[in-house]
């Protein structure tokens, strides 16, 4: 028997995450991806096929296990506008060619590109009920029916761009997380179907190279963490919610065999012969796999970590698992459980003697196993020949078992090396981008050392200019005073001249009067022998007033006929 579903997956995130909502990529109207529809919580349907992102103490498992280191960015304060016509919505995303859409994102800022992916992550919880439904059927329809979205053209997609079209593809919110960064490639392998969309699954598709029919046919299918019935995830390991196969190991729930009746009685699986027993079908394989055994190994391998509420659980599955037994051994199974559950319902038994008391009843059936098929034979003796014969099935048998976990050890150490093959890809490639941000660290830095040279340049020719232009100002001033002084100088030379020039006038016509009065005078004294006229005489003193007054002022004079001076 396969044995318990156990957590296996690169990543191993804690078993206690959820997963968003999204069904296999054959979408309809009446079967939604998304996890809109109300889910019941009844024997006919899983209760746990509900898919959703994983919280964050995963996400920061997951981080942790792969090396990648967070970077934490300032928040920023800066709000740019944003034209309406450089304003997009999802229906554009969806709708629109990668190209066009990408090179719109670049030129808006990363708030709006936020606003963005905050609107898809309501509409993807369903808070608004129907009209979220139809807007998310809407969009998911406009995005699968495009031809163009291809590998090839997803790989010039923008980051947020490419993040939005997977998650309204897969119906995952948690793409839109920010503590979700997985590689461009990764997405765009995710959104064509070549990697698993469980985000701590991420193995390459089909898993394990596997060629059944469901893996192949299946798109997006991964046979390591979905149901073969209803491609859904979670990550409950060391359960009875899951049902391994034994011979293609693919994994089902619990609820969906009995919802599709795959669980049911059937020939031993040992034999092929004999009494009937419950037995799971396995819908990938179309094969049978016992399943009391299966129960046992669980419980006995993992019971006691349990809890009461786990232990409750449990006992429940099984109760529902052996509800349509008819042979001795189930039946005494489901009634052992029913009666465990009320007794730990009612506070009569505590969960380690629960546990302790279900172990109890997988010995008592054990030994009840070879009485059944003695009294089945009718209590006749065994032959030698058929004892060797039984010998040589349970020798098979457990030859049979060794090989299948041979096999699982040598899936578990392959997907370990994929794993391993992986980190050290991401390693490299994180080395590779931590030597590019180097060499760009440098080029930056060569440029600021290059800007400020020609800074520090800049201001000192700044400071020589300045120091030039100073001295151009003293020489100024210095050429300005001396301009002052000629101009005094020559305006005292102008004016020396001018009044030298004035008095030697005055004196030439003072000469010329002296001399016309001395002519007068003989000609007086020679009228004054002959008789005296008294309007002579008022003339020539009149005259001899003015020449022998003196010349009139001469700065008076010199100032008004100077027309170039001024009064300072």
């Amino acid at each position: 028997m396969l044995p318990p579903r156990q957590q296996s997956r690169v990543g191993g995130l804690p078993t206690s995450l959820s997963l968003v909502s999204s069904d296999p990529p054959r979408l309809s109207p009446e079967e939604p991806r998304s996890n809109f529809d109300a889910l019941r919580e009844s024997p006919t349907e899983s209760a746990n096929s509900r898919e959703t992102f994983p919280t964050a103490d995963a996400i920061a498992a997951k981080k942790m296990e792969n090396g990648k280191a967070e970077i934490n960015f300032p928040d920023q304060s800066i709000i740019r506008r944003v034209s309406s016509a450089d304003k997009i919505s999802l229906q554009d995303i969806a709708r629109e060619r990668v190209d066009v859409i990408c090179e719109k994102m670049h030129r808006l800022p990363e708030e709006f590109l936020e606003e963005l992916k905050s609107g898809l992550r309501v509409i993807l919880e369903g808070g608004n009920g129907s009209q979220h439904r139809e807007e998310f059927f809407v969009l998911q329809k406009l995005v699968q029916s495009r031809a163009d979205l291809t590998a090839k053209t997803l790989i010039r997609a923008h980051r947020v761009q490419l993040e939005i079209l997977v998650a309204i593809n897969t119906g995952i919110q948690g793409f839109l997380h920010p503590s979700i960064s997985l590689s461009q490639t990764s997405l765009i392998e995710i959104f064509v179907y070549k990697r698993c969309r469980n985000i701590a699954c991420q193995n390459q598709l089909p898993a394990d190279d596997c060629t059944c029919e469901t893996c192949t046919n299946n798109n997006g299918f991964c046979n390591l963490c979905m149901c073969v019935i209803c491609s859904k995830f979670d990550f409950e390991v060391n359960t009875c919610r899951w049902i391994g196969c034994d011979l293609c190991s693919h994994w089902t729930h619990t609820d969906c065999a009995i919802r599709e009746q795959l669980i049911c009685m059937g020939p031993t699986v040992k034999s092929g012969a004999g009494p009937s027993e419950m037995v799971f079908r396995c819908q990938a394989c179309n094969r049978t796999s016992e399943l009391l055994g299966w129960v046992k190994d669980v419980f006995q391998h993992c019971a006691p970590s349990w809890d009461g509420e786990a232990l409750m659980r449990e006992l429940d599955f099984v109760s529902r698992i052996f509800h349509g037994s008819k042979d001795p051994r189930g039946r005494k199974l489901f009634w052992n459980c029913d009666d465990l559950k009320e007794k730990l319902k009612s506070g009569k038994l505590e969960s380690k003697a629960a546990c302790r008391a279900i172990l109890v009843v997988f010995q008592e059936l054990e030994v009840d196993s070879p009485k059944t098929l003695e009294n089945a034979e009718g209590g006749r003796l065994i032959a030698p020949q058929e004892s060797c014969n039984r010998i040589a099935e349970v020798v098979q048998e457990a030859i049979r078992k060794m090989e299948m976990v041979a096999d699982e050890k040598m899936r578990m150490f392959k997907k370990a090396r994929l794993a391993l093959e992986a980190c050290d890809r991401e390693l490299a490639d994180k080395a590779r981008e931590a030597g590019e941000l180097k060499t760009e660290r440098q080029k930056k830095k060569l440029q600021i050392e290059e800007l400020e040279r020609i800074v520090r340049l800049k201001n000192a020719e700044a400071d020589m200019f300045q120091l030039k232009a100073n001295e151009a100002k003293r020489e100024a001033e210095r050429l300005q005073r001396i301009a002052l002084a000629k101009s005094d100088k020559s305006e005292e030379e102008y004016t020396s001249n001018y009044l030298k020039q004035k008095l030697s006038e005055a004196e030439a016509e003072k000469q010329y009067l002296y001399e016309k009065i001395k002519l007068q005078e003989s000609s007086r004294l020679s009228q004054s022998s002959s008789g005296g006229d008294p309007s002579s005489m008022f003339m020539y003193s009149k005259i001899h007033d003015l020449l022998y007054s003196g010349p009139p002022k001469a700065d008076s004079q010199s100032t008004d006929g100077h027309p170039f001076r001024t009064n300072q």
